[in-house]
């Protein structure tokens, strides 16, 4: 096979579908294999690139594969789907990755390194801790209010529980159903402050992630998992490119030589959008307090739109400004150059 080969895999838990295809497109294998096969197969072959959707252990894979002097691509499914022909198999899907990467214009994700991936892992498990202890206090206050006891809003109040459950009078039973959902609230709490305290551990240790701390109103949450998801930003042509990957650009339904711009995209990850969204409204709650050409920006900004629209604009704008950071290896300064990053 001549190093110009690509080679597409579909990738499964136990099970890989490969797809091979000489320079001119022409089918040249299909097989089936295990992993320790497919590892063999690939550690006896010449260099070629090889190609796979970006999905669960596409990253691992990605660094074995590169590791044995092949170039590893991941494509995200979405784009990989239009190429599907006909019905749908591991094969064909195979044929079509191949197929979508032989496109000039096709966008490609970074493979992750394993320190990016443990902190992705570090977020994910924050993030449903987070969720259930949410949950929990949600459950607390609706049982509560069954017998006829409402508590304020937010999370604080859980504190104080024991000294409200004392001011009346409940069955013995609920008390301590209450008490176990209570004990249960607090563990969780304490597991996601040891998971803040790592976070902020590793930040400390990384270039890329302390550099983005000099944001404003970005914290060591919205920072670590900038850098997860940007890593050096090199497979971005520009700004603009990253802050579209996170959905924070409006989409585009023209026709017939009119623009048509509507709402924000919402493509990519939920989590970081959501995350800039609110550091730009805490920028803008603090905007009092703000000085550079990005405060007099909002400012103006908000003289004519409506602050949610605003929001949507600055969070495009840090996930801009994050970008430069990482790309040029700089550090944020509220000066002239910061709205033009």
């Amino acid at each position: 096979m001549s190093e110009s080969a690509l080679i597409g895999i579909d990738l499964g838990k136990h099970s890989f579908h490969l797809h091979g295809q000489d320079k001119s497109g022409r089918e040249v294998f299909r097989k089936k294999l295990s992993r320790p096969q497919m590892m063999q197969f690939f550690g006896n072959l010449p260099a070629c690139t090889v190609v796979m959707e970006a999905c669960a252990g596409a990253h691992f894979v990605a660094r074995q594969l590169i590791a044995m002097g092949h170039q590893a691509k991941l494509i995200s499914p979405q784009f990989v789907r239009p190429f599907v022909k006909g019905n749908k198999n591991d094969f064909v899907d195979a044929e079509a990755i191949c197929e979508a990467a032989s496109r000039p214009s096709m966008r490609f994700v970074s493979p992750k390194t394993e320190a990016q991936q443990t902190l992705s892992v570090l977020h994910r498990l924050r993030e449903s801790l987070v969720h259930d202890r949410t949950k929990a206090a949600n459950q607390m206050h609706g049982f509560l209010l069954e017998f006829g006891i409402s508590l304020p809003k937010g999370l604080a109040i859980m504190k104080r529980l024991a000294s409200i459950l004392a001011e009346h009078e409940l069955p013995v039973r609920l008390t301590g159903l209450l008490q176990q959902l209570h004990d249960h609230f607090v563990c969780l709490d304490e597991q996601i402050k040891e998971l803040d305290k790592e976070l902020a551990s590793q930040l400390a240790a990384d270039d890329l992630g302390s550099r983005l701390l000099s944001m404003p109103c970005v914290g060591p949450i919205t920072a670590s998992l900038l850098a997860v998801e940007m890593g050096d930003g090199q497979q971005y042509k520009c700004s603009r490119d990253f802050a579209a990957s996170v959905g924070l650009v409006p989409r585009q339904y023209s026709t017939g030589g009119k623009a048509n711009l509507l709402g924000i995209s919402k493509r990519g990850d939920k989590h970081l959008r959501q995350l800039l969204v609110q550091c730009a409204r805490v920028y803008m709650q603090r905007l009092d307090y703000q000085r550079g050409r990005l405060a007099d920006w909002v400012r103006s900004m908000l003289t004519r739109r409506h602050s949610n629209v605003v929001a949507c604009a600055l969070a495009n704008k840090l996930a801009r400004i994050a970008w430069a950071l990482a790309a040029h290896h700089t550090q944020y300064e509220a000066g002239p150059d910061a709205l033009n990053a």
